[in-house]
């Protein structure tokens, strides 16, 4: 299984009136923690966009457990769950101070070549380096 623990700490404007992690910010959380697994592996976005491949989001599910707060600090798992085709897809289990679950995500990105916008196979080195799922 491929995975990496991610820490992020919660700043004010991430929050709403109530001192609360306002929804919207969950998703740049799960980013931090996708890009940095993936730089763990040896895989930089900034390659792949640099051999004209592109990496988007197309999916995003995100299940809100138990409200984060200013200044905690959030503990990411992120974990490459499949790779299948043209299509990587990832959870996250978000944990706060006290280990407690606070959101569990899912994202499923697709690989496209960056000149026709059309989904294309993974380049080998993905296959490479992920190849333990």
């Amino acid at each position: 299984m491929i995975s990496h623990t991610t820490k992020i700490r919660v700043r004010y404007g991430e929050t709403d009136k109530m001192g609360v992690v306002y929804y919207g910010a969950y998703p740049l959380y799960l980013e931090v923690a996708r890009t940095e697994l993936m730089r763990k592996y040896g895989i930089a976005y900034k390659n792949l966009e640099e051999n004209g491949i592109q990496l988007p989001v197309i999916h995003l599910e995100c299940s809100y457990i138990k409200p984060a707060f200013y200044d905690d600090i959030i503990k990411i798992k992120a974990t490459i769950k499949e790779l299948k085709g043209s299509k990587l897809t990832f959870e996250y289990v978000l944990l706060n101070n006290e280990n407690q679950i606070i959101n569990k995500s899912t994202t499923t990105l697709i690989f496209l070549n960056s000149i026709t916008g059309k989904p294309c196979r993974p380049p080998e080195i993905i296959n490479k380096k992920l190849s333990n799922i």
